[in-house]
Order: structure tokens, then sequence, then C-alpha cells
């Protein structure tokens, strides 16, 4: 099986848990209960991705 390429990329619409928790400074529990909560998580075969945008705008509403 051939390993996921990193490409270098400024504003990624997807993450994965790794990438998530770094962005929310937090760990895999927290950043996956809060992916969950935004329904921003997105499964493609065994992959577990996290929209970038939908996170955000989760936080935005928790903000106001």
């Amino acid at each position: 099986m051939n390993k996921t390429k990193e490409r270098p990329i400024s504003q990624p619409i997807t993450v994965n848990i790794d990438k998530l928790s770094a962005m929310l400074s937090c760990g895999h529990a927290t950043a996956r209960e809060i992916g969950e909560q935004a329904g921003a998580k997105i499964i493609i075969g065994r992959r577990v991705l996290y929209s970038v945008e939908k996170v955000k705008n989760y936080l935005s509403y928790l903000e106001e």
C-alpha cells in the first residue's frame, strides 16, 4: 500500500485528527468530540477527515 504524500498547502479543506488537534491546541479526544459535534466528520474508506470550514463555523457559533 502506498503512503499518502504530504503536500504543502496554505489552507486545507480537510485535516486528519492529528492536524485538527494541533489546530485546536487540544488532545485527540477533545478534537474528535468537537469535530463530531460540528458535523465535520468525513469518512472515506478507512480514513477519517474533518472539514476545517465546519469546525471554524461551529467555534464561531459557540463564541456568540
